[in-house]
């Protein structure tokens, strides 16, 4: 039982002038997180309309046909594609009591990946302060149940509201606590900082949504070892490497001293992130902030490259380094390349073989398949040529590699060492 996986129901309401396409792409997103998690899809629904219903953000009508396929299913999770105001999660709530499911929007899905993948004190203290964040306005549809029980309603103050004001006091307490101890971790950090700083050593932080390769890049530059999944939010915490760029010729038998560069590997990014889990995770994206250059990963056989790129821009500018030096480091130009098996040489015929399972790969016939099936079977690849991505973004110094496969990972280096 322990092996069994939460299924799961996806929700997403979208306005009528969403593409098929956009519509696609944010469920498959949300399936991905859904799946980071642990859970496992079994029903996904879109809805079209201006505005999500304001009690229940898809409708009640809706929402009692999903909790009748839930029930049917052995649901045990519905996941909203949304961040949902506290009036709309206590109304499903209350429509789910007695159905043993419960209801979680996008900030709570993403939470549980948080602290399910968390390492370090610190991650699972900035993880707790976004769940406090997160969590606070929802006060109101608890205190207002207890009112309910205590035949309340409409009285200005009561038990319930007492409750209420318990439960704020003990959650800002906490929060003052957490934001202390997460003071310490960024004084320690700073010294570290103030340190390297001294020592004129440079850093550059590695930083870009969420999957696109960063500390599969890490690992390329620095052989730091990294945690690599092919999953969002592989890795949560900070982690550094030291790249050593060699000394340079620039005359016959002249060299420059050659230069050390601190590498860090950051939380990816995702779209629809509240300021408030940003600001959570903020001694981690110090690094980014102090850092000396910023490389920019970017998987380029991503169907939504510029949309991406955007939101990561966003956040950056959002931490106060939207201006900071750049390298855009596309990864990834391994999967863009089709790899088919070779057919037999003409010379190379077999004769008469015995007849039995050993003979379609005797006669070649086996490879022929294969060849057929993989050049059948749809790849990632770029929507744009690599020559028109790196036109566009030619002012951003594009490198295009393969983390993976350590591919151009020199010509990221010389590129990096221009800047220093």
């Amino acid at each position: 039982m322990q092996n069994q996986k939460l299924k799961a129901i996806l929700i997403d309401v979208i306005t009528p002038d969403t593409t098929t396409y956009e519509a696609q792409s944010r469920m498959e997103e949300l399936e991905s997180l859904t799946n980071t998690f642990g859970g496992v899809v079994v029903v996904k629904a879109i809805q079209k309309r201006g505005i999500p219903d304001y009690e229940t953000y898809i409708g009640k009508g809706k929402l009692d046909e999903i909790i009748e396929i839930g029930k049917e299913k052995s649901v045990e999770v519905i996941i909203v594609n949304n961040i949902l105001k506290p009036r709309q999660s206590y109304s499903i709530e209350k429509r789910l009591e007695k159905t043993g499911m419960k209801v979680w929007d996008r900030i709570d899905l993403i939470l549980k990946i948080f602290d399910k993948h968390a390492k370090t004190s610190e991650a699972k203290l900035q993880i707790e302060l976004a769940s406090i964040s997160h969590m606070g306005p929802r006060i109101f549809g608890m205190g207002l149940d207890l009112m309910r029980q205590e035949g309340r309603v409409g009285v200005r103050s009561g038990q319930g509201e007492s409750n209420i004001e318990i439960m704020k006091r003990h959650l800002r307490k906490r929060e003052q606590n957490i934001l202390q101890k997460l003071e310490q971790y960024e004084k320690i950090r700073k010294l570290h900082r103030d340190h390297r700083k001294r020592q004129n050593l440079k850093t550059a932080a590695i930083v870009g949504y969420t999957n696109a390769g960063k500390s599969s890049l890490l690992n390329a530059m620095t052989n730091k070892g990294a945690y690599v999944a092919d999953q969002l939010f592989a890795t949560l915490s900070t982690r550094v490497g030291k790249l050593y760029i060699k000394p340079k010729n620039e005359e016959e038998g002249k060299y420059t001293r050659g230069q050390e560069l601190l590498i860090s590997d950051t939380i990816g990014f995702i779209q629809d992130l509240p300021p408030s889990l940003i600001q959570a995770f903020k001694s981690t994206l110090a690094e980014t902030v102090e850092a000396d250059i910023i490389l920019h990963v970017i998987d380029v056989t991503d169907p939504q490259i510029h949309k991406k790129i955007e939101v990561v821009e966003d956040i950056l500018h959002q931490i106060g380094v939207g201006n900071r030096p750049k390298i855009y480091v596309f990864n990834k130009i391994d999967l863009g390349v089709r790899k088919i098996p070779q057919e037999p040489k003409e010379n190379e015929y077999k004769g008469i073989v015995r007849a039995g399972k050993i003979a379609p790969k005797e006669l070649g016939w086996e490879e022929k398949e294969k060849a057929a099936r993989e050049k059948a079977k749809a790849i990632k690849i770029p929507k744009e040529p690599l020559h028109e991505i790196k036109e566009k973004y030619k002012k951003l110094h594009p490198v295009f590699v393969s983390a993976v496969e350590k591919s151009n990972i020199d010509e990221l280096i010389k590129e990096i060492a221009k800047f220093l």
